[in-house]
């Protein structure tokens, strides 16, 4: 039985003319005869086959020595096979189906965002102008080793795990016929998991919770992101969910988790479900509902413009840039426009040097959307930014260090001695008036450290994993996950040990002053019995 076998972009037919003897299919000139499918390749091949056998039957045997037709000999010729006209194509890059790949991509925003990242930034400019049928093991061997010397081994195996997804679906749609991004086993050093595990979370303490919460409201000079960074803390929600928690969903002894803010790139927050649809309700201890319910009050949040939604906790500092700002963006203009972000820069703040032609449809494209410059004074930003709340915010509370930001050099936080812990000195010449600088809490800490934290909390606690998974938003699959249920004893000992390690976090922090210039924090302390 004849076959398809892949080429460049292509198939080629081969047949059996006998057993053991395999050819392949050539036109009158002799060249290879190319098909677009696998299919017609295969189906040429079988109609060959079959002419061979035909006129094999039809020979005359040995003893009349009787000389074939010349219309027979002609007959066992290629050119008489008569397959199907073959379509034959160039041969498809590996940047032309990734364009038309992740087209056809129908997932999470987040996933989509994630995707395009890993193609873009490192795929593409390694394979995207070579042939797809061409990429083989060794190039992806090659590709990986370069990525290892400048990344860290877990983000270049997350790559490879993109690349894998890719070339599975250009063999599902019989592109390839075989994976060259698959693994071998057996192969390569024999040095176990360690070389690919990342390094190790920082965790801290219900007291580094603490403080590190005081440290961000004193830098924000607000309440909000004490709160934020406590209930961070005590409940373990993903980054997303506590930037989504909508007012609704404050219950008076639970957290309902339903939505996330997902933000992409270009600094859009997308409303979506939380990760993995990980839905769940957290029971809340009395004074952490206090706390939210509390800082609902003071904030009195309004729906914000870009979802129309009362979210508990606002944004940090005004909504003076293009990152904070609610509503449209100029990065919106400028792909409605179709030109550059600097084109539509331009046209606000140079029109002059702006083609007329260009400048109509900039603002064109603001009339359309609505787009309005600046903000008014002192108007606070919808919604906190990753990046933002962890550069600004919590990693100088954390480490009381302002990471590097050209043209400065990274620094210590500048603090006025007194009140304890100091108070950030602000403005004009800050460092040079600076008395004092907070030592770190927990090197290394991130937001999503505090999740971590949580856990590790509860494991100390001796909390039951089955709850601990619900708590987090995890799914176990196992037979013992399977056979373990959530009684009401669990619920009530976990929030009563959490609410022991709150309250042992307080006077930890009144020992070292009685008093916090964070307004909700000194009520706390100062309410406390000595």
């Amino acid at each position: 039985m004849g076959y398809g076998e892949k080429l460049k972009g292509s198939y080629r037919a081969r047949y059996w003319e006998a057993p053991g003897i395999l050819r392949t299919l050539v036109d009158a000139e002799g060249r290879t005869m190319r098909f677009s499918s696998k299919r017609a390749a295969a189906k040429a091949a079988n109609d060959h086959e079959a002419l061979i056998r035909r006129v094999v039957q039809s020979a005359p045997s040995p003893e009349t020595d009787t000389p074939l037709a010349e219309e027979q000999v002609a007959g066992v010729g290629p050119q008489s096979a008569a397959p199907e006209e073959p379509d034959v194509q160039p041969a498809m890059t590996f940047g032309e189906y990734v364009n038309q790949w992740y087209a056809g991509l129908e997932l999470a925003a987040s996933t989509m965002q994630n995707y395009k990242r890993h193609v873009e930034n490192h795929l593409l400019p390694e394979f995207g102008a070579k042939a797809l049928a061409d990429i083989t093991r060794a190039d992806v061997g090659a590709w990986e080793k370069k990525e290892q010397a400048s990344y860290a081994s877990t983000s270049v195996q997350t790559w490879h795990g993109t690349l894998h997804v890719i070339f599975e679906d250009a063999i599902e749609e019989e592109l390839l016929s075989v994976n060259p991004a698959a693994r071998r086993r057996g192969r390569g050093k024999r040095a176990g998991r360690s070389r690919k595990r990342g390094p190790e979370k920082v965790v801290t303490d219900a007291l580094g919770i603490l403080l590190v919460s005081e440290r961000m409201a004193l830098l924000s000079g607000r309440d909000d992101e004490f709160v934020g960074g406590v209930t961070k803390g005590y409940t373990g929600v993903r980054w997303g969910e506590m930037v989504g928690l909508e007012t609704e969903f404050i219950r008076p002894k639970s957290i309902r988790v339903e939505w996330q803010l997902y933000e992409l790139d270009n600094g859009e927050l997308v409303r979506c479900p939380p990760k993995d649809d990980s839905y769940r309700t957290i029971d809340s201890m009395d004074w952490l509902s206090a706390l939210i319910t509390g800082q609902v009050a003071r904030a009195d949040p309004q729906p914000c413009l870009c979802h129309g939604r009362r979210y508990v906790f606002r944004g940090y500092g005004e909504a003076n840039d293009a990152a904070r700002s609610p509503g449209v963006k100029l990065a919106d203009v400028a792909r409605h426009a179709g030109v550059s972000v600097g084109t539509a820069s331009n046209v606000l703040n140079r029109p002059e040097v702006v083609r007329e032609e260009k400048r109509a449809r900039v603002e064109l494209a603001m009339a359309e959307l609505g787009y309005l410059r600046g903000s008014a004074p002192g108007e606070p930003a919808a919604h906190w930014r990753r990046s933002g709340f962890a550069t600004w915010l919590f990693q100088p509370a954390a480490t009381g260090w302002y990471p590097k930001k050209a043209p400065q050099a990274a620094r210590p936080v500048p603090l006025l001695a007194g009140p304890w812990p100091g108070v950030p000195a602000r403005g004009r010449n800050a460092s040079e008036r600076a008395e004092a600088c907070w030592v770190p809490i927990a090197q290394g800490l991130t937001p999503h450290g505090l999740r971590h934290t949580h856990k590790s909390i509860m494991e100390d606690m001796g909390t039951p994993p089955k709850l601990m998974d619900e708590r987090l938003g995890h799914l176990d699959g196992s037979v013992q996950a399977r056979y373990s249920h959530i009684t009401s004893g669990m619920r009530r000992r976990l929030m009563e040990g959490l609410t022991e390690v709150w309250e042992a976090s307080l006077e930890a922090r009144r020992a070292m002053c009685l008093g916090s210039q964070v307004a909700v924090l000194d009520a706390l302390l100062r309410g406390r019995t000595p």
